[in-house]
């Protein structure tokens, strides 16, 4: 027998994950002392943790590192959870290498110019694009995303509101990497190159308590800096610094799952649906799942937050669009296309 001292240093493992995973059920010891609750392990369950430390090391949800250790001798179930997770790592370095080739070419410096010797020398024009709506517009899609705006400083392109402009169309963005709501400018017009830039939520906060009354309102990122003139006055402030997240990936198409929402009804139902304590971490820290039934797939979701993005989306009939119990919910109104609040689900235990 072996102390939990000595399995974690053997393992990789911390003690405190050891203990987190026999809270869990995962890794339970072969032997806890009656007076001390200290844990001993038998010498095959070094070669358990270890394997368990190396499944964590890739990723493995709880879960299935449970299924593994429950199927370890049934080789074919032991591959079809690898396998499976295999691919996810395989989409997710797919999606990071677009980013990086993309940030790759914004990095590549321009191709120089050089001056004609009749002409005095140049220099690159200062970068002004405006987008021209109506206080309304604007003021009613800052409200919709204002709620899932970050406020961990440590996170700074998650504290403002993306402004995302190009010939396609206008749109607003928040996200605390919990929730995530897009919402369109109608009929905005762009004068300028595209743009994106992360409005500072206090200058959101400053709008909507300034602009009052309905009329033209023009948003001009003029370099670093962010103005927006409506009839009621002028207000400026320096964007945020930083990139948002690639959040067009995570706009997805409609899942496998589809339900029309009555949204009073849904409300009801969510008052009154089960909850379940879940871990989030091997520090033995929990949160409060609200587990949903919808269609064949059974999800836990934050009640409070998803309640917000049912707010957001301020109609009586929505549509919850659902791709499994791992994939973000997305809530949105038919009537406005591209339009859409995200709730990330949390993972319910086996």
């Amino acid at each position: 027998m072996r102390g939990i001292g000595q399995v974690a240093r053997e393992s990789g493992l911390t003690v405190s994950a050891l203990r987190f995973y026999d809270g869990a059920g995962v890794l339970v010891p072969a032997h806890v002392d009656p007076w001390t609750s200290y844990r001993w392990y038998s010498d095959e369950q070094v070669a358990v943790a270890r394997l368990v430390a190396r499944l964590r090391r890739v990723g493995l949800p709880l879960a299935e590192i449970s299924r593994v250790l429950e199927h370890r001798d049934d080789l074919a179930v032991v591959d079809a959870v690898l396998e499976s997770h295999l691919r996810r790592l395989e989409d997710g370095l797919a999606d990071a290498r677009r980013e990086l080739s993309a940030a790759r070419s914004l990095l590549a410096p321009e191709s120089a110019m050089t001056p004609d010797s009749t002409t005095p020398d140049s220099t690159t024009p200062h970068s002004t694009t405006s987008i021209r709506t109506t206080t309304t517009a604007l003021l009613d899609a800052l409200r919709a995303v204002r709620f899932a705006v970050g406020t961990d400083p440590g996170l700074p392109m998650l504290t403002g509101v993306l402004v995302d402009a190009d010939d396609d169309a206008v749109r607003l963005v928040a996200t605390d990497r919990y929730r995530l709501v897009v919402r369109h400018l109608p009929g905005a017009v762009l004068d300028g190159g595209p743009v994106s830039a992360i409005v500072p939520v206090g200058l959101v906060d400053e709008a909507l308590a300034t602009f009052t009354s309905d009329g033209p309102l023009t948003v001009r990122v003029d370099g670093d800096d962010v103005v927006l003139e409506a009839g009621d006055g002028s207000l400026r402030g320096r964007r945020v610094d930083a990139d948002f997240p690639a959040y067009r990936s995570l706009v997805r198409e409609p899942g496998s799952t589809q339900v029309e929402l009555d949204v009073a009804r849904f409300r009801d139902d969510l008052a009154a649906a089960p909850t379940r304590s879940v871990p989030t971490g091997p520090d033995g820290a929990e949160e409060t799942a609200t587990v949903l039934t919808l269609g064949p797939v059974e999800v836990g979701v934050n009640r409070e937050f998803l309640l917000q993005a049912l707010e957001a989306e301020g109609a009586g009939q929505l549509v919850l669009d659902l791709d499994g119990p791992l994939a973000p919910l997305a809530i949105h109104d038919p009537r406005r296309p591209g339009d859409v609040s995200l709730v990330m689900p949390i993972r319910l235990p086996a």
